[in-house]
């Protein structure tokens, strides 16, 4: 946990409740580890995904991406807040690929949630994720590239 990470107890917070609900539905026959994950948009719609595993693990999809996808598909880019719980409450935090996949659309001011079961940990995803990759660094290595 960094040190702007914020710990606090869990009181009944929609969004960590639609997460936790989410890892109901996950396939994951191979690791048996289910996470569901709960993505508020702007206008307070919420977008819920579970992962599902494949045998080829590269081709699994995570609950955050699932959610986002499932928010995208729907006509919304904008998001304020992110929930993300597993079977164990072991404060799972989205990996680096949904990281980056929800840098695409967030600020890193974006709060992220981790369910604890009891407690709850919240970070910024520009703690989870600093120095993104984004269309600016892509335009500013190009650029570099171009000075050469």
């Amino acid at each position: 946990m960094t040190a702007e990470a914020e710990r606090f107890s869990m009181t009944d917070d929609p969004l960590v409740a639609a997460a936790r609900e989410a890892f109901a539905d996950a396939y994951v026959p191979y690791s048996e580890y289910p996470v569901g994950a709960a993505l508020r948009a702007a206008d307070g719609t919420v977008f819920v995904g579970c992962n599902i595993e494949n045998a080829n693990y590269s081709n699994s999809l995570h609950a955050e991406e699932v959610a986002l996808a499932e928010a995208v598909k729907h006509g919304h880019t904008e998001f304020d807040r992110l929930a993300v719980a597993s079977e164990a409450a072991d404060g799972v935090t989205p990996c680096g690929m949904c990281r980056q996949s929800l840098a695409e659309f967030c600020d890193g001011d974006l709060p992220v949630v981790c369910d604890e079961g009891d407690e709850v940990t919240e970070y910024t995803l520009g703690e989870l994720l600093p120095d993104t990759i984004s269309l600016e660094t892509l335009n500013d290595a190009a650029e570099q590239r171009g000075q050469r």
